[in-house]
């Protein structure tokens, strides 16, 4: 009796436990800093990049980091940056990498400008693995 509740117990455990193991996963992880204060920003891989929503950064940025792997197409990193205006958002940047093979810093230190409201937004990713 004893050793099928400590086997229900480890079942139990293993159910609890892999949602948080799946999220511990490798991932992209950009620093993104405007008007001085730096945040940080976490992707996943995706089947789709429209299945990532951009993130508003201060009052005039959205940033989108999208790690795409899509059957069919190549592992990408994907980076976009969106003025937001009245009108909506506008693309201002867009860059994209290979998927990096090994952890570590892959963009360097890139900047964006704002031309309208003379913003600017700086940002560096790097591939982490658990």
């Amino acid at each position: 009796m004893r050793r099928v509740e400590r086997s229900g117990r480890a079942v139990l455990m293993a159910l609890v436990l892999a949602p948080s193991l799946a999220v511990a996963g490798p991932r992209v992880r950009c620093h993104v800093d405007y008007g001085g204060e730096t945040r940080t920003i976490d992707a996943r891989p995706v089947a789709s990049p429209l299945a990532v929503a951009p993130v508003e950064v201060g009052s005039y940025f959205r940033f989108r980091l999208v790690v795409l792997r899509a059957a069919g197409l190549p592992d990408e990193v994907r980076i976009e940056t969106f003025s937001d205006r009245d009108d909506g958002p506008v693309l201002i940047h867009q860059s994209r990498y290979p998927l990096p093979r090994r952890a570590g810093e892959f963009t360097g230190h890139q900047t964006v400008y704002e031309p309208v409201r003379d913003g600017e937004l700086q940002y560096r990713c790097e591939w982490t693995s658990p």
